[in-house]
């Protein structure tokens, strides 16, 4: 320590008792670099970030978190910068992820959507963190619940979280949002019929983004009419608002249009998505870990070979996995 020169105690698991809950109070009262650095260890899936979020997760409830989402080239950054300026105009903080995709060749990924966002990199009241999908499918990262946590915990009053260029079924940010605001752009060829099999049915708000283009208008009429058809559950219908993103034109109507949604609704259930998710990635991992490497490869191999089918083998590690267990216990 400081005072000692001795170096600290460290508990089983190499990390200073009570560190978790030093750096869950910093990022609580508004530190930045402690916030960053969770951030990272989030990411990471760092074993130390388990502990953090359950002493986080009691103070989170207060923040609005918002999708955005949408087609590729939809302009979905260029929005959030816009929205982003326009609750920092209204005094609000706001927290912002970009998730970009990762290379299935290189394994690298450009993390270039806070380029678009250079002009808030001194603000205070704003924290911007690019994540990596590192695979993960549905448009988000696998971290990017617990990121949403994070921020909600360090008392931001919004988050944004823009998700990849998505397809119809990549819908999980509707999962995590309260409010889901999906960008579309006129010119998409067959329109709302190419893209209303699965992303259409998430939108609590649509924005028709680049609307100063030719084919807007018609964009509009289609979703209206698809609309019309269709009933929610909660009776909400989406309204539909045009922007012009790179002109900020449009920006105050589609803040509204979240507010509006957001005031007097119950915040969803995130706390579902949270444990099942938990739940799916431990199982997965403490499953691969019972699982020798070597068997593994050689599974690969005669299924790749039509040696063997991968439903069988399937059942047959995961009858010997249960088998250990039941008779360990």
């Amino acid at each position: 320590t400081r005072e000692t020169g001795e170096p600290p105690v460290l508990g089983d698991s190499g990390v200073r008792p009570g560190a978790m809950t030093e750096l869950a109070e910093r990022i609580r009262s508004g530190d930045a670099r402690a916030l960053a650095r969770a951030a990272t260890l989030v990411e990471n899936r760092n074993p130390r970030a388990d502990a953090l979020l359950t002493e986080l997760f009691p103070h989170t409830g207060s923040a609005t978190i918002v999708g955005v989402t949408g087609t590729p080239g939809a302009g979905k950054s260029t929005l959030v910068d816009q929205m982003t300026a326009a609750w920092r105009r209204d005094g609000k903080t706001v927290g912002v992820i970009a998730v970009d995709p990762t290379s299935p060749y290189t394994g690298g990924a450009l993390l270039g959507d806070r380029i678009r966002m250079q002009r808030h990199h001194a603000d205070p009241g704003v924290f911007i963190r690019s994540m990596a999908t590192r695979g993960a499918m549905g448009g988000l990262a696998r971290a990017t619940t617990d990121m949403a946590v994070l921020f909600d915990a360090a008392g931001l009053d919004v988050v944004l979280v823009e998700t990849v260029g998505v397809g119809q079924d990549e819908v999980e940010v509707a999962r995590l949002a309260d409010v889901t605001v999906v960008v579309l752009t006129p010119g998409l060829g067959d329109d709302v019929q190419a893209i209303k099999a699965g992303i259409m049915e998430i939108a609590d708000i649509f924005a028709i983004n680049k609307a100063d283009l030719p084919g807007a208008a018609k964009l509009e009429r289609e979703i209206r009419n698809h609309l019309s058809m269709s009933k929610r559950d909660d009776c909400w219908t989406p309204p539909v608002q045009l922007t012009v993103a790179h002109e900020g034109g449009g920006i105050g109507e589609l803040l509204a249009a979240v507010a509006a949604y957001a005031q007097g609704r119950a915040r969803k259930a995130q706390s579902g998505v949270l444990w099942r998710g938990r739940l799916r990635e431990m199982l997965r991992d403490r499953l691969l870990e019972r699982m020798p490497a070597a068997e593994l490869d050689r599974a690969a191999e005669e299924v790749a070979e039509r040696r063997r089918d991968p439903y069988t083998v399937v059942e047959e590690m995961l009858g010997r996995i249960f088998e250990k267990e039941s008779g360990a216990s």
